[in-house]
């Protein structure tokens, strides 16, 4: 192989890693906001007893965990999406594979989200619940990221 075929390779998988990530960024920017207001309401709002407080710190460690897992797989499958781009410079089986493979995980992140959502709201009394309720379709419904 040629130092110009290698430098081709080079600059063709880092471009692919830059499009990965690029749409890594505009699959995901919903649920983090959304978490955010959520949990600036629920910490800075709303009449929390010490006991919610001590929960909802259980949960969102939980959740964190899981979240930093799944977001390093992603990050590996850009990898994976770069390194499938540069064999095949083209849309082939293993571009295709390695997409759909991150598209399971960006749905696997939102079901983790989701389950912290349900988790944070079965904390939370009758009527805190419906304030929880109604940011929730506030953070999904509003047009503005």
């Amino acid at each position: 192989m040629t130092k110009s075929r290698i430098a081709l390779v080079a600059i063709i998988a880092f471009l692919a890693a830059l499009a990965g990530v690029a749409a890594g960024r505009i699959m995901l920017p919903a649920p983090q906001p959304s978490e955010t207001e959520l949990h600036a309401l629920l910490h800075r709002q709303m009449d929390l007893t010490a006991d919610q407080h001590a929960r909802l710190d259980r949960i969102e460690q939980d959740f964190a965990v899981r979240r930093k897992a799944l977001e390093r797989g992603m990050r590996s499958d850009n990898a994976r999406l770069a390194e499938a781009i540069a064999a095949e410079q083209g849309y082939g089986p293993r571009v295709s594979a390695a997409i759909d493979h991150s598209h399971m995980l960006m749905g696997d992140l939102q079901k983790v989200t989701l389950e912290h959502i349900f988790a944070m709201r079965a904390v939370l009394r009758p009527d805190q619940k419906a304030r929880f309720d109604r940011a929730v379709t506030k953070a999904l419904t509003d047009p503005k990221p």
